[in-house]
C-alpha cells in the first residue's frame, strides 16, 4: 500500500549539526535580550553561550553574541527569525565570515598543595593564565583564548584539584577595518 503524500512522511534526514556563532546588533532597551532568548527557547533550539553588553551608548545598542549547534537549516531558520525581530538591526554569521577572532575569558580555582600546587602552576604558565588570587591551599587562574583553550586548561586541572569554573562565553568581532 502507497503512503499517503504528507509531509510527515517524507525521507528523515540526518544533516550533521554545526556550530556557529551569531553576533546580533540590537537596540539597547528593556525586554530585547528575552525577547531574543524567546526565540530559541520557544522552537527548542540551544544556545552553547551568551554574550551581551552595550556597545555604543550614543546609540543605545548593544551586541549579543550567541553561540548555538543545529543542522544547516535550522541554523539559517535562526538567522532568518532574528533578522524579522523588531529591535534587532543586524545578524551576522561570524562562522561564515571567516575573518573573525572568538576569545572567552574563564576564571579556574584549584585546590591543591605539593607537587599537585608546582604542576598547576607550570600548567598555568604553559597556557599563559594569570594568578588573580592565591592562598596556601588554593589559587584563582584568569585564561583567555579560544573555547577549545579553556576546556583544555579545565579538563588538566580536573586531576590537580579543581574546584570550580567561571565563563563568561564567547565574544566574537570580525577582523579588518569594517565594522558589522
Amino acid at each position: 500500500m502507497e503512503q499517503p503524500a504528507s509531509a510527515y512522511f517524507m525521507e528523515e534526514r540526518h544533516d550533521p549539526n554545526e556550530t556557529h556563532t551569531l553576533s546580533v546588533l540590537v537596540q539597547n532597551e528593556p525586554g530585547v535580550l528575552a525577547r531574543v532568548i524567546g526565540l530559541f527557547s520557544g522552537r527548542g533550539y540551544n544556545i552553547d553561550s551568551l554574550t551581551v553588553s552595550e556597545t555604543e551608548h550614543a546609540k543605545h545598542m548593544s551586541r549579543i553574541t550567541i553561540v548555538t549547534t543545529g543542522t544547516p537549516m535550522v541554523i539559517q531558520q535562526i538567522k532568518h527569525q532574528l533578522d524579522r525581530m523588531i529591535p534587532v538591526y543586524r545578524v551576522v554569521d561570524m562562522t561564515l565570515t571567516s575573518r573573525s577572532i572568538e576569545r572567552e575569558l574563564a576564571m579556574v580555582k584549584v585546590k591543591s598543595t605539593g607537587d599537585q600546587r608546582i604542576e598547576a602552576m607550570r600548567l598555568a604558565e604553559a597556557f599563559r593564565a594569570r594568578v588573580i588570587d592565591a592562598t596556601n591551599e588554593s589559587f584563582v587562574f584568569e585564561i583567555t583564548g579560544g573555547t577549545s583553550k579553556i576546556d583544555q586548561f579545565v579538563n588538566l586541572m580536573v586531576p590537580l584539584g579543581l574546584v570550580e569554573v567561571s565563563r563568561t562565553g564567547v565574544a566574537a568581532i570580525s577582523r579588518g577595518s569594517d565594522g558589522m
